[in-house]
């Protein structure tokens, strides 16, 4: 998860909270793809590529919108890094706020709330993380237990398979 940027931020920003916003069902509907980890084996693959045809969730958008007007936007998704360029379009193409994107390395197979969790720890080394924005309520979990702020996106239809894919396979 390396935290390449969508555009570039202006320095007045450099030292303004961070408000962390997951991808997938938090900005991200992601229900026309689940039928690829309904499969056996899952279809990654067919899961991953269908991204870019995600609409948009209007309850996430708008909170990451609103929450640009006093905060610095990170991306932390746990797609792996290999669908880099078609998260920066996705995001370009709903006009979000500009910010740096974590993923996972494409290797890393641990459990969301573990990756997710390191990167939180990490930028709130060197800044303040206002709010974590997430779907995975063990994500949140942990982040509520590690004293960090979080908002569970609930918007979204929840998923089992997604569910499981995200815990015991570390793949999103």
């Amino acid at each position: 998860m390396d935290g390449s940027r969508v555009g570039s931020v202006n320095d007045d920003r450099s030292k303004a909270p961070l408000a962390v916003f997951d991808l997938d069902n938090t900005l991200a509907d992601t229900a026309h793809r689940q039928r690829f980890l309904e499969r056996r084996p899952r279809d990654w693959d067919g899961f991953f590529s269908a991204a870019p045809q995600d609409p948009p969730l209007p309850e996430g958008i708008a909170l990451v919108k609103e929450s640009a007007r006093e905060c610095e936007i990170v991306y932390l998704t746990g797609r792996p890094e290999r669908c880099r360029r078609d998260t920066l379009d996705w995001l370009a193409l709903q006009e979000l706020p500009e910010g740096r994107v974590y993923m996972r390395r494409d290797a890393d197979r641990r459990p969301a709330r573990f990756t997710k969790l390191e990167i939180l720890r990490r930028l709130a080394r060197t800044r303040e993380v206002r709010v974590l924005v997430d779907d995975d309520e063990l994500v949140c979990e942990d982040a509520r237990l590690a004293g960090f702020t979080v908002v569970r996106a609930d918007w979204a239809a929840r998923s089992a398979e997604l569910k499981v894919a995200q815990e015991r396979e570390g793949r999103t």
